[in-house]
């Protein structure tokens, strides 16, 4: 049985794995990494170009990796990216990037209330789904209130589309304000301030990553660390839902309860940082984990890539676009002046 699932993954991980390498070879190539296109960002457009012209009964057998990839790699990779991490580089995030993450989480979730309740008259579990998805970390987010509000599956596969569209879309944005940045000063304090900034304001933890190396890698180290810390807001946002939405608490519904969702990978990437920090693994081995972990999150932004249907968004209609975009809108334009205060403060 073991034998028959893993041979049912070994499509797709060959799948993924042949854009990887194809990705990280074309994004060696100093005129794609100029203009922001590095490894990562490559794999994701690979992917979905692959995704969009090939039909499903053609490709049915790669879904398993494809999945697998999506989900466990990604995961494993963020792990292992901790490698590239140390104390200090946790240190000097510190408050700044954790109370940016608070008043992002906070500030976009609740406008995402209003606008998709009141303004644009959308269903509620829907409004909570891209307002989860959009505050936190994206597609992850999502599953997870779900959980919570018990919301139709069509609902969750819209606000998904909504939040893969335009967190794709900060991957090629970011670095572009990254480059106007330089010229305004918007937001203060270098690499490390705008890492904050896309860390605390960018939808999926992949796409952060991706984001963050198609600038610097200083960016990229803070940008992560920023979002991981955005991700382990999920837990306490779980348990705080029901309340915040005057419904049953979750406490006393063990069935819900079952279902809410730590983001265990979030901490084992705090753990892995901190190990790092000791030194205690030559300098050898940790440059060939991190060279394992870019070839898993190459291989993770492939199968994002693939999975992301422009049927999908076709499907998801106006208004819950509409406010998705409004959210990203805020994200950016919001999420620079928080960033600006903290840093005044």
């Amino acid at each position: 049985m073991l034998d028959l699932r893993f041979n049912g993954l070994i499509p797709g991980l060959l799948f993924c794995a042949l854009i990887s390498l194809a990705a990280s070879y074309f994004g060696a190539f100093q005129f794609l990494q100029v203009h922001g296109l590095g490894a990562l960002t490559l794999a994701i457009v690979m992917g979905m170009v692959l995704g969009n012209i090939c039909h499903k009964n053609s490709v049915w057998t790669v879904d398993p990796g494809i999945n697998f990839s999506k989900h466990n790699l990604l995961r494993i990779g963020i792990v292992l990216y901790g490698f590239r991490l140390t104390l200090q580089d946790i240190v000097g995030v510190g408050l700044t990037g954790l109370f940016s993450d608070v008043l992002v989480l906070c500030s976009t979730f609740f406008l995402a209330l209003f606008i998709g309740i009141k303004v644009l008259k959308l269903q509620r579990d829907c409004v909570i789904l891209i307002g989860a998805g959009s505050s936190i970390c994206g597609a992850a987010a999502i599953m997870a209130a779900d959980g919570v509000v018990e919301a139709d599956a069509e609902q969750v596969s819209v606000a998904v589309s909504t939040v893969v569209v335009f967190g794709s879309a900060a991957i090629f944005l970011y670095p572009i304000l990254y480059r106007l940045n330089l010229s305004w000063h918007l937001i203060s304090g270098g690499a490390n301030a705008f890492g904050i900034y896309a860390g605390s304001t960018i939808h999926e933890v992949a796409q952060v990553v991706a984001a963050g190396r198609s600038i610097s890698p200083e960016v990229a180290n803070v940008a992560v660390i920023t979002k991981m810390v955005r991700v382990m807001m999920l837990a306490p946002f779980l348990l705080l839902l029901p309340l915040l939405l005057s419904s049953k608490s979750a406490a006393s519904n063990p069935e819900l309860r079952k279902q809410l969702s730590i983001p265990w990978f979030a901490f084992f990437f705090t753990g892995t940082a901190l190990f790092n920090s000791l030194h205690i693994f030559p300098a050898r081995l940790v440059e060939m984990l991190v060279q394992v972990d870019t070839l898993m999150l190459a291989m993770a932004m492939a199968a994002l890539g693939f999975t992301t249907k422009l049927s999908s968004v076709r499907q998801a209609g106006v208004r819950p676009l509409l406010l998705a975009l409004i959210l990203f809108i805020w994200l950016i334009i919001g999420g620079a002046i928080i960033s600006k205060l903290v840093f005044w403060l």
